[in-house]
């Protein structure tokens, strides 16, 4: 039984700890911001994860959280180079960037907020400024609720979009689930394997890839959630940990305790919390979405605008 709840390809690789046949990891760190690609090869390392094949790219810092605009900067230049080397984009590529999620509650609406700084462009035609001709890829920008609000599955609305402008790439941006609180706003994961909406809180939705939609598809999220059953258990592995050695005399006592069932354990505390669905986000979560909802746009913007800077972003959004 699966004893957490994350999105994240880093904490599947974490948890499971052993070296995983078709599955490989390479860590780098720049600027201070901890760079993480796993790489899931084949069907074997893909059963052994829990997600498809494909590449996952994890950005890491705190920064992310702080109003640091130097730092945040240097965050989206970051995930905008990654991004490039995750897929290749054509001079005359036409984008379609997706904001996944309910604008009304503020963990999930990070997508719908990246949509609004996006510099979108696909309707401009001939109408470009002059210090922006031959810098600009054409782009779209699609915020299409959750179905408790449409009563229309997510992957339905994008797929009728994608077939009438036929978008070369289709970028889906979506709030995530973590198993550690210290990555709850402070991770960035982007894969080109696509996503399942809904997927870290338990909700089962069609899944947005390239196989249902017809075109490439890269998923970019941050975890702005945690599991409460997971940080409770998280949390009890901890405290046994150091009332063993504040209690030697009771360590026995302690250790048979730790060394109960991780998934009845569980289970357990998610039946005495009565519910099955309960998440936890930070306090200061309108202020920190914002913020990573700016750092995400401006990853985007020069990403998919050649020629384009953060400056540049700043002076025409």
């Amino acid at each position: 039984m699966k004893t957490f709840r994350t999105d994240l390809a880093l904490e599947m690789r974490e948890h499971i700890g052993e070296e995983i046949p078709g599955v490989k990891i390479t860590v780098e760190e720049e600027n201070g911001i901890t760079v993480t690609w796993v790489a899931i090869e084949d069907e074997n390392g893909a059963k052994a994860m829990g997600k498809p094949i494909g590449n996952y790219v994890t950005l890491e810092s705190s920064a992310m959280r702080e109003n640091d605009i130097d730092a945040h900067e240097d965050i989206a230049k970051i995930l905008s180079q990654k991004l490039g080397k995750l897929h290749k984009l054509g001079g005359e590529a036409v984008i379609l960037v997706v904001g996944l999620g309910n604008r009304q509650v503020t963990p999930d609406a990070l997508g719908p907020r990246v949509c609004e700084k996006l510099l979108v462009t696909r309707h401009l035609g001939d109408d470009v400024p002059v210090e922006l001709q031959g810098k600009l890829r054409a782009v779209g920008a699609l915020s299409p609720g959750v179905m408790g609000i449409t009563g229309i599955e997510t992957a339905e609305i994008i797929k009728g979009v994608a077939e009438k402008i036929r978008p070369d790439l289709i970028i889906a941006v979506d709030a995530l689930a973590a198993r550690r609180t210290s990555r709850i706003n402070a991770t960035i994961q982007m894969s080109d394997a696509g996503v399942n909406p809904g997927a870290g809180l338990g909700n089962r939705r069609t899944p947005i890839t390239r196989e249902s939609m017809g075109v490439p598809v890269i998923a970019m999220g941050v975890p702005t959630v945690v599991d409460a059953a997971t940080l409770v258990n998280d949390t009890m592995d901890n405290m046994l940990s150091a009332m063993s050695e504040a209690a030697p005399d009771e360590q026995a006592f302690y250790n048979m305790l730790g060394s109960l069932d991780d998934g009845e354990r569980y289970g357990l505390i998610r039946e005495i919390l009565s519910e099955e669905n309960m998440f936890v986000t930070p306090k200061d979560v309108d202020a920190v979405i914002a913020r990573l909802a700016n750092i995400i746009a401006n990853s985007l913007n020069i990403a998919l605008h050649p020629g384009i800077s953060v400056e540049d972003v700043n002076r025409f959004m």
